[in-house]
């Protein structure tokens, strides 16, 4: 029997035959405004309700601005960080400004990927994290191409080894096959893509499940909204788009 971590997030759990299995690393990837950022958060925010305890590393934005874009669906993380069993690392501002100097996890030098892999470690071993999401490792692998795959696995050891699930968002440009960077795909236990389409017409939100180690899933593409709650995905539901297999 695979040990498998439920999201919550509806619909999800259904089309992965019941919730991602432990300890995988799932690649979450997709163009600019198709939810990853709140799916990732969703999946962590659940976590919360569930007993279990999270680590959001912040590569893109302020840390503070993490904070707020999950309180506009209700998930105010702040009493959970109070408690110790959520922790946001800022890899974003490298420690400069008023606000970055309250923070407890800052990487002083996001490129420095050793000292990332250390905060990010010692964050998840403080809160005692189950689940990990890391937006985004677009990041990485832009300021420094040559080594995105080391620096993925040495990330993937880090999350693997400590016994987390976790999510790491990928940017990708809405035209880009593939899922966003050489090398990071292999490295993913999981690869979700979300899309946003144009389908007679009207911007259509779909969701695909190219990989998913350790489980059978769905391999249709599937149609989901954002609300304000966060993400639906509608599993009875299939979306046909011209979409180029990457």
């Amino acid at each position: 029997m695979v040990e498998r971590v439920k999201t919550g997030i509806p619909g999800f759990d259904e089309i992965l035959n019941g919730g991602i299995p432990k300890r995988n690393v799932v690649l979450l990837s997709g163009g600019p405004g198709t939810g990853k950022t709140i799916m990732a958060s969703q999946f962590l925010w659940n976590g919360l309700q569930m007993g279990e305890p999270g680590v959001y590393v912040a590569l893109e934005e302020h840390p503070v601005q993490v904070r707020v874009n999950m309180k506009q669906f209700g998930w105010d993380v702040k009493q959970y960080e109070q408690q110790g069993v959520f922790a946001v690392v800022d890899a974003f501002t490298g420690g400069i400004g008023e606000a970055a100097k309250r923070e407890k996890y800052v990487v002083k030098d996001p490129t420095d990927v050793g000292e990332l892999v250390d905060v990010v470690k010692t964050a998840i071993k403080d809160v005692n994290a189950m689940r990990v999401v890391i937006d985004s490792v677009s990041t990485l692998y832009l300021t420094k191409p040559s080594v995105a795959r080391s620096v993925i696995m040495s990330l993937k050891k880090v999350l693997s080894g400590t016994g987390t699930t976790s999510m790491l968002v990928s940017q990708v440009s809405v035209t880009e096959r593939g899922f966003g960077g050489p090398g990071v795909e292999h490295a993913a236990d999981g690869i979700v893509r979300l899309d946003l389409d144009e389908v007679d017409g009207e911007l259509v939100r779909s969701v695909i499940v190219w990989k998913m180690r350790g489980t059978s899933h769905s391999l249709k593409r599937h149609p989901f909204e954002i609300t304000d709650k966060g993400i639906v995905i509608y599993p009875d539901k299939v979306v046909k788009t011209r979409g180029v297999v990457g």
